[in-house]
């Protein structure tokens, strides 16, 4: 399914925000190997959320990858004749930030053909050594209601003080369909610590609620050869199981463009890198959002991505993410548009003109999850505004009207808004 993957590049310091190396980085121990027990386990959503699931996970190099499942019941017989696919491995050897030599097996796997709105158990492994059966719900093929979480940066801190918010965000938000993350979830692209962080912090919630990130310029590196001068890290795609369905032949943007619908929802991933710095494919990335944006059979449209269009720091800026998106989001409605990148929280609704009342015009918000803070300036389209607060949101959509609610870290109400539509 997932071809092999290029070699990642071993220096490349971020494209952008680059981090010293200090004496605490140098003095870590080695590198912990990838074990032969099933590790970092995660489910993505595919672009048919009613009869599809994506699990990726990695294990020690040279073993294969198995998945055994079958619709869940009350008691353990589920387990007695489980069907199995097997999985495609990229038996990988390449430099991480820690180790240029670091050796993994990455597996992916999509099962099909599933049951819309049905329970099923899974488990993944060699044949030999199996992770524990874990449970995911299939979306269904009507209008019904149901809730997603949406988390901007984690960053820093992963799982010392950005996973509380995470860990927050599943106790209130338990039944959530699926989780967004707006961009920048480590640090340092390449560090694969901090990528260990990042899955220890959500642990088995992976497992069982399909994630949903788009990338930021912390998951981006330098790369001459590529046309944005940048080129998200080797780790992006063997982690993660994501659509294949962004603009055609930008090859760059695979997994990190794409969309999918659930539920009278759709969901577009805008990779905010590639859009501001590869010139080169910025009108055909546009022309494929305008073809989602113009043929919509969904109620409600959500864009999310990292760069905000409109920024919470006074002295941060995007204009050509503004450029190219804002006119497409005007001229088709879109509700939401989530973001993160600037370390702080805003809120407002932007029309054509300008600021606007609530359900006037796209709903715009920047978020973050984890501890690194910037300025919030005066803002005139802001609604609500927060500095120094680590927050994640839920999102209730349920026909013609979405409830948006965001949260502090400590599980304090920060802001909340009713759309509605007709």
């Amino acid at each position: 399914m997932k071809p092999a993957l290029p070699y990642l590049f071993a220096a490349s310091m971020l494209f952008t925000c680059a981090v010293p190396v200090t004496a605490q980085d140098t003095a870590q121990p080695a590198l912990a190997p990838a074990t032969v027990a099933p590790e970092r386990i995660i489910l993505n959503l595919t672009e048919d959320t009613a009869h599809e699931m994506a699990i990726s996970w990695r294990s020690a190099p040279g073993l294969v990858g198995k998945v055994e499942f079958a619709v869940a019941t009350a008691g353990p017989d589920f387990a007695k004749s489980p069907m199995v696919v097997a999985a495609v491995t990229d038996d990988a050897t390449y430099a991480v930030q820690e180790n240029p030599a670091f050796s993994a097996a990455y597996h992916s796997a999509v099962l099909r053909d599933l049951q819309p709105e049905t329970v099923y158990a899974y488990r993944v492994g060699d044949g030999t050594n199996w992770s524990e059966w874990f449970q995911f719900r299939t979306g269904s093929e009507t209008l019904k209601p149901f809730s997603f979480i949406y988390l901007g940066d984690m960053q820093n801190n992963v799982l010392s003080e950005a996973s509380r918010t995470l860990r927050m965000a599943f106790r209130m938000g338990g039944e959530a369909a699926f989780v967004i993350h707006a961009g920048d979830l480590i640090n340092r692209h390449n560090s694969d610590r901090e990528w260990g962080e990042w899955f220890a912090a959500g642990g088995f919630h992976y497992a069982q609620t399909p994630q949903m990130p788009t990338p930021g310029n912390h998951e981006y590196g330098k790369d001459e050869v590529a046309a944005a001068g940048s080129s998200v890290t080797g780790q992006w795609r063997r982690q993660f199981t994501l659509p294949e369905n962004g603009p055609a032949g930008l090859e760059d943007g695979a997994e990190t463009y794409w969309h999918t619908d659930y539920q009278g929802l759709r969901l577009i991933s805008i990779d905010s890198p590639q859009l501001d710095r590869n010139d080169e494919a910025r009108a055909e990335t546009l022309a494929w959002l305008e073809g989602l944006l113009v043929d919509n059979p969904n109620r409600w449209t959500v864009i999310f991505l990292h760069f905000p269009l409109f920024s919470s720091e006074p002295d941060r800026d995007n204009p050509k993410i503004r450029a190219a998106l804002k006119p497409l989001i005007d001229k088709y409605g879109v509700d939401l548009v989530l973001q993160g990148h600037d370390h702080g929280y805003a809120r407002g609704s932007i029309d054509a003109n300008g600021p606007a009342d609530d359900g006037e015009g796209a709903t715009y918000v920047v978020s973050v999850a984890g501890p690194k803070m910037y300025e919030v300036g005066k803002l005139d389209w802001a609604h609500r505004s927060a500095s120094r607060t680590q927050s994640f949101q839920l999102i209730d959509v349920n026909g013609d009207e979405l409830v948006y609610r965001s949260f502090t870290a400590n599980g304090d109400t920060l802001d909340a808004v009713t759309l509605h539509k007709p």
